[in-house]
């Protein structure tokens, strides 16, 4: 029994029933055997790359009975580095470093090693990291709408985007549990919200409603109307979307949420610090933040375009009382009185000082200059997919953008982008492919490599429409194969493999 077979047969029938079935089906040995056949298969083709390393540099399994020295440490380091930063430098990369001019690094490098034994959990000691984080967080505050909200917008500096909506929900079930009694939270969430939604559903005993979006990629309002209830706790909205780069409705949202009195989480991980420069630059962007009375929290990722180190990120809430349920307190511990704001106990320091000297040096000039550059690739790459009679691109992306094919195999272009050296996303639900931009697009001549490259790939594809390899073959199984846990488990076998020594 193939795997087609499988597909066929599940795919005509209905996901709840899918479901009860995949629990009978890899209780039958032969099944369960060619089912991890095929996956190992796949997963064997992408280990290989994942170490690329193992003949070029030295491997370790335990602690050397004596120490290299500095210098060879070093030296090894700056090879490996040295392999990798050529793909995003020369912006061939979705997201992923979001400014990398080199002057810039060597600044927050320097910044950080300023403070690298800093630790925010000790504020007695490092009293300056108090001040930094308190700054990052009203400045993001007042470019997210906190002037005009009438309230004293607050928040914390997290590690990241999927920490930042983490400690939101939190947040949400801990303040309805204590001010309406509800013991059975649940969120309403559409389907293309980040997946830390899913996770702090599944972390924290959170009931997900996940709802579909509409023919212009956005939350489909009617629908999540109906989804709320007495146990909903907050609604989510995404300012833009990860897959697809629209931004929901949130000024809709703003009313819904009001209306039926739940909170309302707007995620800006990505487009907090892009969307508000973008606004004053005319483009067309909604009301997104604080300014709209019926948004309570929000997030938004410094890490990301506010162009700070890997590793910051903001939440921030409309009122004191509302943050102080993410707070963690113990006052009976023999440790003595303990207490952190965020999911961590010690933290790098040196992360929030470079996030700090990020912000007061770029200014708003800086920010508005590179996001008018990016925008600018942006429109040539839309105009350049435009051109291309087979892609489609899906919905009204600003800077994020993702393009689909009706007919080829959409991740075989994909693949062929890959051959030219490009690293893209491959999503579904509906198969496509997106690339988000970044200063490193805005170098000369990058927007125009990427359509040229495009062309060309699916000009490949057309005439090669049977090509093997790749990543293709994961991608199209993971986007038709109804059996969500045999994906899951390959998923868990590639984060085995990143383990491996």
């Amino acid at each position: 029994m193939d795997m087609d077979y499988i597909v066929n047969k599940l795919g005509m029938l209905p996901p709840s029933v899918v479901r009860v079935i995949e629990k009978y089906i890899n209780k039958i040995p032969s099944v369960r055997k060619e089912i991890d056949r095929q996956t190992d298969e796949i997963m064997k083709g992408i280990a290989e790359g994942l170490r690329p390393y193992r003949e070029d540099f030295s491997t370790f399994t335990e602690i050397p009975a004596e120490g290299k020295s500095r210098e060879e440490v070093l030296k090894e380091m700056e090879g490996m580095a040295s392999q990798e930063q050529g793909k995003w430098k020369e912006g061939l990369v979705s997201g992923t470093v979001y400014h990398g001019d080199e002057e810039h690094i060597a600044f927050l490098n320097k910044v950080y090693a300023m403070n690298s034994q800093t630790n925010p959990l000790h504020s007695d000691v490092f009293p300056s990291i108090s001040k930094f984080e308190a700054e990052i967080i009203s400045m993001t505050a007042n470019m997210l709408g906190a002037k005009k909200a009438n309230s004293e917008i607050c928040g914390s500096v997290s590690s990241g985007g999927t920490e930042s909506i983490l400690l939101a929900m939190k947040t949400y079930r801990d303040q309805a549990k204590a001010e309406k009694g509800i013991s059975n939270p649940e969120i309403v969430v559409p389907v293309t919200a980040h997946a830390a939604f899913n996770k702090a559903s599944e972390y924290f005993n959170i009931k997900l409603r996940a709802i579909p979006i509409d023919e212009n990629y956005q939350v489909n309002l009617k629908k999540l109307k109906r989804a709320i209830n007495s146990n909903t706790i907050a609604i989510v909205g995404s300012a833009p979307t990860f897959p697809h780069g629209v931004v929901d409705p949130i000024p809709e949202l703003s009313e819904i949420a009001l209306k039926y009195k739940v909170g309302l989480h707007v995620d800006a991980c990505l487009g907090g610090f892009i969307l508000p420069w973008i606004k004053k630059l005319d483009f067309d962007v909604p009301d997104f933040d604080f300014s709209l009375p019926g948004v309570t929290s929000m997030s938004a990722d410094t890490h990301k375009y506010g162009f700070a180190a890997k590793g910051t990120s903001v939440v921030l809430y409309r009122t004191l009382e509302m943050r102080r349920y993410q707070y963690f307190t113990i006052t009976d511990w023999p440790g003595g009185l303990y207490f952190s704001p965020t999911f961590a106990g010690s933290r790098p320091g040196a992360l929030s000082a470079a996030c700090w000297a990020t912000l007061i040096t770029m200014g708003e000039k800086g920010y508005m200059e590179i996001a008018k550059s990016i925008m600018v690739a942006a429109d040539k790459i839309k105009k350049g997919i435009d051109e291309i009679p087979e892609l489609k691109i899906l919905g009204k992306p600003y800077w994020n953008i993702s393009f689909a094919c009706e007919e080829y195999d959409i991740y075989q272009i994909m693949d062929a982008l890959t051959a030219k050296g490009w690293t893209l996303n491959g999503l579904h639900k509906p198969s496509c492919v997106h690339i988000c931009l970044t200063k490193r697009h805005t170098q000369e001549g990058v927007a125009e490599k990427f359509v040229t490259d495009l062309k060309e790939a699916v000009e490949f594809v057309k005439a090669n429409p049977n090509t093997e390899g790749g990543l293709a073959p994961v991608y199209g199984l993971a986007a038709t194969l109804p059996l969500r846990g045999t994906i899951s488990q390959m998923l868990k076998k590639y984060m085995d493999t990143i383990y491996k020594v």
